[in-house]
C-alpha cells in the first residue's frame, strides 16, 4: 500500500475527527507533525483539564499510557483512544501497587503522594496525585501531614524537599530520559551561548537543576519564555518542546541542553497511528471499575487543588 502523504493524512484526520466528535490532545513532547495536528498542545496538568471539560465524544490521546489511562480515568463516559498501545512510561513501570502497598507498611502515618506518571492501580493506592506543575503546591497544601511518601520519582521528589519544610519518603524511580542531560551538557552549552538562560525539568537530576535559571513543568517553561526578557534558552528536557518553543518565540533562540534526551515512548505516535486509530476506534484504554474510582479520587484532589 502506497504511504499517504502527510496533507492526505492530515485530511482524512480532520475528516473522521468532525464525523466522530472526537478531540485530539497531543503532550509536548510529541513529534512536530503530531502537535500541529491536535487540538490541543501541554502538559499533563493541562491535558487532564482539557479532559475533564471536553464535550467531545472520543479523545485520541498522544503521549504515553498513564496520560490515556488518566483521560479514562477522570472521562467514564468517553471512549479514549491511544494511537500506539505500546507507548509506555519506564519510570511509571518502576514503581507497582504491591510495592507501594509494602511501603505504607512501614510508614503507616505518611500522607501517600503519586506523580501522574504511574498507572492506575498506583494512583488508587494514593491520597493525591500531583504533575510537575504543580507537584510544590501539592505537598505544602498537606498542612497536618509529617511525612509524605512520594512515589516514583526521586529527583522530583528531590526538587520538591528543597522547597518545603516536609519529610519527604521517594521511591528510587527515574525518568531514563532526563538523566541522559548532565551538568557537563549545561556547562558547555553556557559557554556555546553565554547570555542564554537555563530552564531544566525538575525531573532532572539536582546537579542539573542547579544551574539552571528556572525550574519549570513543561507548560510553565513555555510560559517563562513567552514571557521573558531574554532571547536565548538551553532547555533542559525532552528535545521536541523545542518545536513548541520555537513556534510560540520565533525571534528567540532555543537550544537543547542535549541532543540525547529523546524519550522514544513519545515518538511511537504518528499521523498514520492517529488515523488507524480513528478509522478503527483503537487502540481503546479502559481502567476497571473499582480501580478507576479509587484513582479518580486522587486526580479529582489534584484537580481541585490546583483549581483554588
Amino acid at each position: 500500500m502506497e504511504k499517504l502523504t502527510d496533507a492526505l493524512l492530515v485530511k482524512k484526520i480532520n475528516q473522521l475527527r468532525r464525523e466522530k466528535n472526537a478531540i485530539i490532545l497531543a503532550h509536548n513532547y510529541q513529534l512536530p507533525e503530531v502537535q500541529e495536528i491536535a487540538d490541543f498542545v501541554g502538559d499533563s496538568l493541562e491535558l487532564s483539564r482539557i479532559a475533564a471539560k471536553t464535550d467531545a465524544e472520543l479523545i485520541v490521546f498522544c503521549g504515553v499510557h498513564f496520560m490515556a489511562e488518566t483521560a479514562a480515568i477522570i472521562c467514564p463516559d468517553k471512549v479514549v483512544l491511544m494511537p500506539d498501545a505500546h507507548a509506555g512510561c519506564p519510570m511509571a513501570n518502576m514503581i507497582t501497587a504491591p510495592a507501594l502497598r509494602e511501603l505504607k507498611l512501614q510508614h503507616p502515618k505518611a500522607v501517600v503522594v503519586c506523580y501522574v506518571n504511574t498507572s492506575a492501580e498506583v494512583k488508587a493506592e494514593c491520597d493525591v496525585c500531583c504533575t510537575s506543575t504543580n507537584a510544590v503546591w501539592i505537598i505544602d497544601s498537606l498542612k497536618d501531614a509529617q511525612e509524605v511518601i512520594f512515589v516514583p520519582d526521586k529527583y522530583l521528589a528531590a526538587y520538591v524537599a528543597s522547597k518545603t519544610n516536609k519529610t519527604l519518603i521517594p521511591w528510587n524511580g527515574y525518568c531514563p530520559t532526563h538523566v541522559k542531560i548532565l551538568a557537563e551538557d549545561i556547562l558547555k552549552e553556557k559557554k556555546l551561548h553565554p547570555d542564554a538562560q537555563v530552564i531544566a525539568h525538575p525531573e532532572c537530576t539536582p546537579e542539573v537543576t542547579a544551574l539552571a535559571n528556572a525550574v519549570l513543568s513543561t507548560s510553565k517553561m513555555c510560559e517563562y519564555a513567552r514571557g521573558s526578557k531574554a532571547g536565548e534558552f538551553i532547555v533542559a528536557t525532552e528535545v521536541d518542546i523545542l518545536y513548541r518553543l520555537k513556534k510560540e518565540n520565533p525571534h528567540k533562540k532555543f537550544y537543547p541542553a542535549s541532543t540525547l534526551a529523546r524519550c522514544p515512548n513519545m515518538k511511537k505516535n504518528t499521523l498514520e497511528k492517529i488515523l488507524f486509530s480513528l478509522e478503527n476506534m483503537k487502540y481503546e484504554i479502559n481502567v476497571p471499575g473499582d480501580i478507576r474510582l479509587r484513582a479518580r479520587r486522587s486526580i479529582e484532589r489534584m484537580l481541585e487543588a490546583a483549581a483554588r
